[in-house]
């Protein structure tokens, strides 16, 4: 048999986007993985949970006899088979337990015997995910914040997205960032999150980028935050405030709230679309006040009638106008107030990422 191969080349393995091999259990694999895992594992969790309960009751030992026992016959081959297959469809793929022990190693040993060989991750996902965390923390002496803000529906992400240099904090906790941000499917973990920025990162700095550029987020995106170190460090940066006018951003929310959102519920769960758009007013109502709230949801309401009388949307854009001017300008304006001093440049689309290739031309 040959000798059992090791990879502690970790960032190889980001730049890459080497494809993994998770055999933890799924319990462990739904808490927090890496982008580009998948989930095979050798033991479910009903057998993890038993051959943990031998281990602490009659040690190693016993605990791996019992887990060959469990994983045997034709569900180790099963189990050996998604392996091969997932190795042949993916040639550079690594294999990872959770300290890279005996779950990892003996998953690689089986392969070897079905004639399929692997590269095994030295230290499992506990030695990537410490990397991870630890680039993350490091990359802030290495780049230069620069935050990108405007008001609500200013097309701040569509822009992002022309920028090399961006890293799309809404992107990667998969929600738009409001009370209205939500997505039918659901926010990844924060282990996820935190793992999946540090990718950006290391992604990023390896092209040479000294600047990048955030969206105006805070520290909370729907259910995920920043963490608070990285946070901290981009709330000192340079503000660059896109402007649009309100028609436009009228225009931007409808097609985000209205035209997407319910292509993303499929017209036949109109109704539920509905709900998670009066579940978000009712979210905001302390802050909008019972007048202004109860006014809105009438408006979304007769919005909602007249689609479902004559198929016309367009109506939405009168809640749409009136959330923006009367709920999120005047939070915008008091929280802009405070950070005036930090304001760097003001304007349009193309004057920003004129802006921004300047500033980048200014540093080489």
């Amino acid at each position: 048999m040959p000798t059992p191969s090791l990879s502690s080349d970790f960032r190889s393995i980001v730049l890459n986007s080497i494809p993994l091999i998770d055999v933890r259990a799924p319990i462990e694999f739904e808490k927090g993985s890496f982008p580009h895992a998948v989930n095979l594992p050798i033991m479910n969790d009903k057998e993890r949970h038993e051959v943990g309960i031998c281990y602490k009751e009659h040690g190693n030992t016993e605990a791996v006899k019992l887990g060959h026992k469990l994983v045997g016959g034709k569900v180790k081959d099963e189990r050996v088979k998604a392996w091969t297959d997932f190795k042949e469809a993916n040639p550079e793929a690594v294999l990872y337990c959770f300290r890279g022990g005996q779950r990892s190693k003996i998953s690689q040993e089986w392969m070897s015997q079905a004639g399929t060989d692997i590269t095994r991750l030295k230290g499992g996902y506990k030695a990537f995910r410490n990397y991870l965390m630890r680039e993350t923390e490091e990359s802030l002496n290495r780049f230069k914040p620069i935050i990108l803000g405007g008001r609500t529906g200013s097309g701040k992400t569509i822009l992002l997205k022309q920028i090399q240099n961006a890293i799309d904090f809404e992107g990667l906790a998969n929600h738009r960032g409001s009370s209205f941000g939500r997505k039918t499917t659901p926010q990844p973990t924060q282990i996820d999150f935190e793992n999946a920025l540090a990718y950006e990162l290391i992604k990023k700095l390896d092209k040479g980028f000294e600047q990048l550029v955030f969206e105006d987020e805070g520290k909370r995106i729907g259910g995920i935050y920043v963490p608070s170190f990285f946070a901290s460090h981009l709330s000192k940066a340079p503000l660059v405030i896109l402007e649009t006018s309100l028609e436009e951003r009228i225009e931007t929310t409808y097609n985000e709230y209205v035209i997407d959102g319910q292509k993303m519920y499929g017209i036949e769960s109109l109704q539920e679309w509905k709900e998670s758009i009066l579940n978000a007013i009712d979210r905001i109502e302390r802050r909008l006040g019972s007048k202004r709230h109860r006014y809105l949801c009438e408006i979304f309401e007769n919005a909602q009638t007249k689609q479902l009388n004559d198929g016309s949307l367009s109506a939405h854009k009168e809640w749409i106008a009136y959330l923006l001017t009367e709920y999120y300008d005047p939070m915008y304006d008091y929280q802009i107030q405070k950070r005036s001093e930090q304001i760097d440049f003001k304007g349009s689309s193309q004057e920003v990422l004129e802006y921004l290739k300047l500033r980048d031309s200014m540093l080489y």
